[in-house]
């Protein structure tokens, strides 16, 4: 599912980690056959490489790996692992095609969690990345908290890498920290520091993982890494379904064989495998990006959607709602009668209108279609006594 600069020529592939990081979302477990349900979504989609799980884990999580592998899917079947040739024969008995090789590069990793040197660091990569390479995996080289890293260490590591034989480096902002702004300028410097392809890796801890998704492709990245519903550890991580249409409608670029009218069926489905709800306010899929309420927007969007939508819901599998309740106003009224085929004077309307309204207040929500069939009964019941 690569998308293409229609300016630059510049594409970028997509990379899907809802099978890997999604499911490391606090209490997510997917079961084996919804793990392959949503590979082969993913690829139909068209998704460009799925990382789809850690072998080393054995068990239920190898198992389904080599599952979805013998499904022969459109897309890149990755598998993620720590720099320890173990962890890489494992996904070898899985018949992947390419490996993930993740190692701390920040010097607080390092020394608090690893406990260790820079040089450890990159003699143990070097030594897995060649060791992948020798068995013919594509490989991608992970920065664990890159974002906190020494940038000249991460230049040195991503050469040092690059002449292993790896094919891209991942650039993990794995606690959320950055902004795009500077993001995009630490990338552009990585990026015109090694000639190497770079991946986004992107956390949400302060809302901004899509933003910095996309600013790290602004700023030279071709990789970027995403989630169905931005799934992942703490806040999630960037959102397939938001990345590729900023992307596509915000930044120009030209999707190829993405078939965007399955991200709210992709979204759906996850949502109930992850236990997770899909708010009805979520960006791109939620059945409010849709709804007007408002008199004002309602009016608009009834006169011509792209009064108020910033594109057709039908791109991504959903439907236009005028929603009736407290801040209707005449026109959407007029509007919901005639789907009955039932046109409606004004006085009518206004009559309807205030008794909308006063019901909405009093149930505290929005009303359903009989509701306000209901009240249009009542409207005219009172009007015979009067």
């Amino acid at each position: 599912m690569a998308v293409n600069n229609l300016e630059s020529g510049k594409k970028v592939t997509i990379v899907d980690t809802t099978l890997r990081d999604g499911e490391q979302t606090a209490g997510v477990v997917f079961a084996n056959e919804e793990k392959i349900v949503i590979a082969e979504m993913l690829s139909e989609l068209g998704v460009d490489q799925l990382e789809v799980g850690i072998p080393t884990m054995g068990g239920d999580e190898k198992a389904a790996i080599k599952e979805i592998v013998k499904r022969n899917l459109k897309s890149s079947i990755m598998a993620w692992n720590r720099a320890v040739i173990g962890d890489i024969e494992q996904s070898i008995d899985c018949g992947v095609d390419a490996v993930a090789i993740s190692i701390s590069v920040s010097d607080i990793h390092i020394q608090h969690k690893l406990k260790t040197s820079r040089e450890w660091v990159l003699e143990n990569m070097i030594k897995s990345v060649e060791f992948a390479k020798k068995n013919g995996l594509y490989v991608s080289v992970n920065g664990e908290d890159a974002s906190r890293a020494d940038k000249e260490f991460l230049v040195k590591f991503i050469n040092e890498a690059k002449k292993a034989g790896a094919n891209r480096f991942r650039y993990c902002d794995t606690v959320g920290i950055m902004e795009p702004f500077k993001l995009r300028d630490d990338i552009k410097y990585l990026y015109d520091s090694t000639g190497f392809d770079i991946e986004m890796h992107t956390h949400n801890d302060f809302g901004m993982a899509t933003a910095n998704a996309v600013a790290g492709i602004k700023g030279g990245a071709s990789h970027v890494g995403v989630t169905v519903n931005g799934l992942g550890e703490r806040a999630g991580n960037a959102a397939l379904e938001e990345v590729v249409m900023a992307l596509m409608l915000v930044y120009g670029y030209k999707g190829e064989n993405i078939n965007t009218q399955m991200f709210r069926e992709v979204s759906e489905y996850v949502s109930r495998a992850s236990g997770r709800e899909l708010p009805i306010w979520k960006a791109i899929v939620g059945t409010n990006m849709f709804a007007h309420e408002s008199g004002i927007h309602a009016d608009g969007a009834i006169k011509d959607p792209k009064n108020y939508e910033a594109f057709d819901p039908a791109i991504v599998g959903l439907e236009r709602q005028i929603v009736i309740g407290k801040h209707s106003g005449r026109a959407a009224i007029i509007n919901k009668f005639r789907e009955y085929n039932m046109e409606l004077t004004d006085d009518e309307a206004k009559g309807i209108l205030e008794l909308v309204r006063s019901t909405s207040v009093r149930l505290k929500r929005t009303l359903f279609d009989k509701e306000v069939v209901q009240l249009y009964k009542e409207y005219k019941r009172r009007l015979k006594e009067n």
